[in-house]
């Protein structure tokens, strides 16, 4: 046993000796660039004029990166697809009553009554004001999920209706991929937000179609994180 606890101890500190050598090595003689590239110029220089957007980095990530976000939204999509594909094999069966947890107590049900409203709210908040202030569609989504979180810990028995669910996933995609393309016809590029006039700066209807985008890619991105939960709470009852 002393033998055994030694090894792994001299392992462990072994791998703390190589895991710190590695981080003084990257952190000595580190220096941040003294000026911007190319890139970063122009973003810096020219973000804020031709989207209307207050927040730089939401523009960046929403239309001049809008393709590579497209992918991201897709990740968590086949994510959720692949986790609903396992875990239903398991699944309850058809006309079960419910979960096998015993019900939450007063307290938790009364103050996910009195939460979940201002959850839903914020989520929604922080998707539409991402051009403004620090958030966007994926926070606001995980806010939205968060709040299907709560609802679940006070009722496991719940039921979500997952024909909702799958309707705003789907319908907000399409919409999603629907405004890259009108942006392709009609404005600079895939997701250009131009399709929409860029309004006056700092105010909420500004910086065209942003306030859109990221609207759809929160509702997805909520629907996705609460259809893995409900495929996660079906899953406890089989």
């Amino acid at each position: 046993m002393t033998s055994k606890f030694t090894t792994r101890g001299a392992i462990a500190l072994l791998l703390l000796v190589l895991l710190g050598t590695a981080f003084w090595t990257l952190t000595t003689g580190y220096a941040p660039d003294a000026e911007l590239n190319r890139t970063a110029s122009y973003y810096a220089q020219n973000t804020a004029t031709e989207t209307g957007a207050q927040n730089i980095v939401t523009a960046i990530i929403v239309t001049y990166r809008g393709l590579d976000t497209l992918g991201e939204v897709t990740v968590l999509f086949l994510t959720a697809a692949i986790i609903a594909l396992v875990l239903g094999q398991s699944k309850a069966p058809a006309g079960a009553s419910g979960s096998g947890f015993q019900p939450s107590g007063e307290l938790l049900t009364t103050g996910t009554k009195m939460l979940l409203p201002i959850i839903l709210l914020f989520g929604a908040y922080v998707f539409v004001n991402g051009h403004l202030t620090p958030g966007g569609g994926f926070q606001g989504g995980a806010v939205l999920a968060s709040g299907m979180l709560l609802l679940l810990l006070a009722d496991p028995g719940k039921r979500f209706r997952k024909a909702v669910i799958h309707r705003v996933e789907s319908l907000s995609g399409l919409a999603y991929v629907a405004l890259g393309v009108i942006g392709m016809a009609w404005a600079g590029g895939f997701l250009d937000n131009r399709i929409l006039p860029l309004g006056q700066h700092g105010q909420i209807l500004s910086a065209g179609a942003i306030p859109l985008i990221y609207t759809l890619i929160g509702l997805k991105v909520g629907a996705e994180f609460s259809s893995i939960l409900e495929s996660l709470e079906e899953t406890e009852d089989a």
